[in-house]
């Protein structure tokens, strides 16, 4: 018996550097592309909330304007949304605007800012917004110059 397990445990492998190479290189491989992936899924998350923030700024102008009389062709400051908006909202940087237009339309004048991803809001509305493109750095798109 004791001479069973002696030859038992003389017979016990492991990986061979072969093996344990090969095993890396597909850890490398892997990795090499869900790096890249989850890169893009972070950049696109903090765009996301930019807009998101965007909307919600909006949102809470609107409630303003509901609740207060607010005479068409106003701007509002951010001063003036204040109580409609968390204090701990701090993407849109604090010079924003929102312009409350005759047809009872807001729109939305200001940059924000999230991590790397900064977008600048050009009298948008949250229609511009929302069907603004994926990488869009100016919402809405500044018109294409002529010859363009």
């Amino acid at each position: 018996m004791l001479k069973k397990m002696k030859k038992m445990l003389k017979n016990e492998r492991g990986l061979t550097l072969v093996e344990l190479l090969a095993v890396i290189v597909i850890l490398g491989i892997i990795a090499a592309i869900a790096v890249p992936s989850i890169g893009n899924i972070i950049e696109k998350s903090r765009t996301d909330a930019v807009k998101a923030e965007g909307i919600q700024v909006l949102n809470a102008a609107k409630l303003y304007v509901s609740s207060e009389s607010v005479p068409d062709d106003r701007t509002l400051e951010a001063s003036d949304l204040e109580d409609y908006l968390e204090e701990n909202d701090d993407i849109m940087e604090s010079g924003y605007t929102v312009t409350v237009k005759d047809d009872n339309t807001l729109t939305l004048s200001g940059t924000g800012a999230k991590g790397s991803v900064t977008i600048d809001f050009a009298n948008a509305s949250v229609k511009d917004i929302n069907n603004a493109k994926k990488d869009a750095k100016t919402i809405p798109a500044p018109a294409p110059k002529e010859g363009e």
